[in-house]
């Protein structure tokens, strides 16, 4: 495959290890520029690599600035592109599979080189065979021919205008803001008393959703806050999201706060402690809150239009409750506000053997994640698990199409190795799943090998609380 790649000078450095990462792959690269990082203007060399795409001399195009937003921009204006900014690997895998896009576009100062090698890797490697994102692709063409024949009449209901709008648009998050606009729109032409009760339910949660994660046990030690640098170090390997917990200390810097999952799972945790966990998400602006499932719609009511998403675990610790129950759990949670879901599997179950119920059980939450648009992450307790085992239920969670496998849950007797996460990393990556590593991470190098093996996710305890010494480590760009 040939492939066109460019960078303005922010991106130059990550360019120069991709280039690299590419070539080492097979591909034949052709490096549009920058040459250095003396400052340039992105759109110039965005216009490069969406041109080479445009006139065939490449397959796959991909442009590197500070945050990936302005080049995408600039790409899809050029005839025949579809740009799409990826910031981790469900994204990448969304832009190819559901809306065929063939140029990439990643923002330097938002990832780090090795998860920035596992996004173009699934990138390269995924295909849009769907027939249904196919079709939806073909009205994207259109759109860009002036011919787009879908227009809204009676017969079509806000859900059905809003899934169209959202398709056609580049990103999840941006596809379910345009979605959700345009069917309120719609809602007014058509008249809401022609919408049925279940229309009505969906456009609710939807919005819901709009207005309004994935966690650990917290352990307590060294936070973000205090050890700033440290986290710093953990973004540039890889990591793309760290975890706190309560009681922080010291000021979060403002570049790290988009990374943090804040987090109470323990089970003496007050309205008081929610309501102040929830105002420091807000304050700080953190990527996400988890709580236990009672907390929910407290949580989401409370972080509701500041962009700081809701997240809830299920089944939580055990993973004992039957796949009805979990799946009754993972429904309602998102009902009432969680954007992402953390399940722990039937462990005993999975040692006895009992691989049916153990997918089953997976499924039940798989599937309420998918029609609630919300993220599943699959916990697989690895402290209680041999190899074999940890292989076959990451294998289930393949198979129940998961987003992520996640090692542990805190509250067992280990955690995460990097072993571990190699192990998962090599099952699941090629379906463009992720692995989040957390617990029992003894020190910073322990981190960076797992990092290296794949693991995307990083939690409280692996990246910030007991490796105070990974603040005297200097870490290559």
């Amino acid at each position: 495959m040939k492939i066109a790649i460019g960078a303005d000078h922010g991106g130059y450095d990550l360019k120069t290890t991709l280039v690299e990462h590419l070539q080492g792959k097979g591909y034949q690269v052709f490096d549009m520029g920058t040459e250095s990082t003396v400052a340039v203007d992105y759109p110039v060399f965005a216009r490069k690599v969406a041109e080479a795409v445009s006139t065939g001399q490449v397959e796959r195009g991909v442009m590197i600035d500070g945050a990936g937003i302005g080049s995408s921009m600039v790409a899809n204006k050029v005839p025949g592109v579809r740009a799409a900014m990826a910031y981790d690997l469900s994204s990448a895998r969304n832009g190819r599979e559901h809306n065929d896009a063939n140029l990439l576009t990643l923002g330097a100062g938002l990832i780090g080189s090795n998860l920035a090698a596992q996004i173009v890797d699934v990138f390269m490697t995924t295909e849009c065979t769907e027939p249904r994102h196919k079709r939806r692709v073909a009205m994207i063409t259109d759109v860009g021919a002036g011919q787009f024949p879908v227009m809204p009449g009676p017969s079509m209901t806000v859900p059905a205008v809003a899934e169209v709008a959202g398709r056609l648009a580049v990103g999840s998050v941006v596809g379910s803001a345009v979605g959700s606009v345009v069917g309120s729109a719609v809602g007014s032409a058509v008249g809401l008393a022609e919408l049925s009760e279940d229309d009505l339910a969906r456009i609710v949660e939807r919005l819901t959703g709009l207005l309004g994660g994935n966690g650990d046990a917290w352990h307590g030690g060294p936070c973000v806050g205090s050890c700033p640098d440290t986290a710093r170090q953990f973004i540039e390997l890889g990591a793309r999201m760290l975890s706190a917990g309560p009681d922080i200390t010291g000021a979060i810097p403002a570049d790290m706060a988009g990374y943090i999952d804040h987090t109470i799972l323990k089970p003496d945790a007050t309205s008081d402690m929610i309501e102040k966990i929830v105002s420091e998400a807000r304050e700080h602006s953190f990527r996400s809150v988890c709580v236990n499932p009672c907390w929910v719609r407290v949580v989401a009511d409370g972080l509701r239009g500041s962009g700081v998403l809701t997240c809830s675990v299920v089944g939580f610790p055990l993973g004992a409750n039957t796949p009805d129950i979990k799946g009754m759990e993972a429904r309602k949670a998102i009902r009432d506000g969680a954007k992402e879901i953390d399940m722990v599997i039937n462990v005993g179950r999975l040692k006895g053997g009992h691989d049916d119920y153990v997918f089953k059980d997976i499924l039940a939450v798989t599937d309420a994640c998918r029609d609630g648009s919300a993220v599943s992450k699959v916990i697989i307790e690895t402290a209680l698990l041999n190899d074999e085992e940890k292989v076959r239920v990451c294998e289930l969670a393949k198979r129940a199409r998961a987003n992520f496998v996640k090692t542990s849950t805190g509250f067992a007797s280990g955690g995460a190795t990097a072993e571990d996460v190699a192990l998962m990393a090599s099952v699941v990556r090629g379906a463009g799943m992720e692995v989040k590593a957390s617990g029992g991470i003894k020190s910073f190098d322990d981190a960076k090998r797992m990092i290296d093996a794949g693991a995307t996710r990083i939690g409280a305890s692996a990246s910030i609380a007991i490796v105070q010494e990974a603040q005297k480590v200097t870490v290559p760009a």
